[in-house]
C-alpha cells in the first residue's frame, strides 16, 4: 500500500489495515468482510482499490480483479500498481498478449521500477520471445541487481524458457 492514506476516514484506514491483515492471513472471508465494512464513499479510493484487487487476484476472480485494476489506473494513472494489476488480471484471463501490451504502454513511464520490465520477462517468455525476454529481465536486473530478484527470477516457472536456452545464463551472472 505503497502511498498516503489520505482522503480515508480514520474508521475506513482501520478496515482497510484489518482487510490487508486478514488478506496476509490467508483469511480471504474476515478480508472480505473489513472490506465491506468500509463506507461506500472510500470503497473507489486507490488504497481500497488495491486491496479489493489483490482479494480478487488471489481468488483468481480474474474478471472482478480487472474491472478493479482497470478503476485504479484511471483514478491514480501515476500509481504502477493500476497497470501491473491490470497486466496480471489480463494474464489470468489467458490474455497475455494484452497484459504484454499494458505493461509496454507505461514502461517508459516507471523507468526506475523492475516490477515492470521483470513481468514483461515474464510474458515475453510465456508469449515464446525467448530473446525479448532477456532483454527485459536484462533491464529488470539493471535496476534492481539484488540476490532476491535473481533467485525469484530463477525460480519463476514462467522464465524456464529463458534459463532452458544456454546462451542467456550469462543475463543473470552479468557478462551478457
Amino acid at each position: 500500500m505503497g502511498m498516503s492514506m489520505r482522503g480515508l476516514s480514520q474508521a475506513a484506514r482501520w478496515h482497510l489495515s484489518f482487510a490487508e491483515g486478514w488478506l496476509g492471513l490467508g483469511n480471504f472471508r474476515e478480508a472480505r468482510g473489513e472490506l465491506r465494512r468500509i463506507s461506500a464513499c472510500f470503497r473507489a479510493h486507490p488504497d481500497v482499490l488495491e486491496i479489493r484487487f489483490l482479494l480478487n487476484a488471489v481468488l483468481r476472480q480474474w474478471p472482478s480483479a480487472l474491472n478493479l485494476a482497470r478503476a485504479l489506473t484511471r483514478i491514480a494513472p501515476d500509481r504502477l500498481t493500476g497497470w501491473v494489476a491490470t497486466a496480471n488480471a489480463l494474464h489470468g484471463l489467458n490474455q497475455t498478449q494484452r497484459a504484454w501490451n499494458t505493461l509496454v504502454s507505461v514502461s517508459k513511464r516507471f523507468p526506475d521500477n523492475s516490477t515492470v520490465p521483470y513481468n514483461l520477462a515474464c510474458y515475453s517468455a510465456r508469449l515464446g520471445k525467448v530473446g525479448e525476454a532477456c532483454n527485459w529481465l536484462k533491464e529488470a536486473l539493471r535496476i534492481d541487481g539484488s540476490p532476491e530478484l535473481k533467485l525469484m527470477a530463477l525460480r519463476d516457472p514462467d522464465l524456464k524458457p529463458v534459463w532452458e536456452n544456454v546462451d542467456t545464463i550469462d543475463v543473470l551472472m552479468g557478462e551478457g
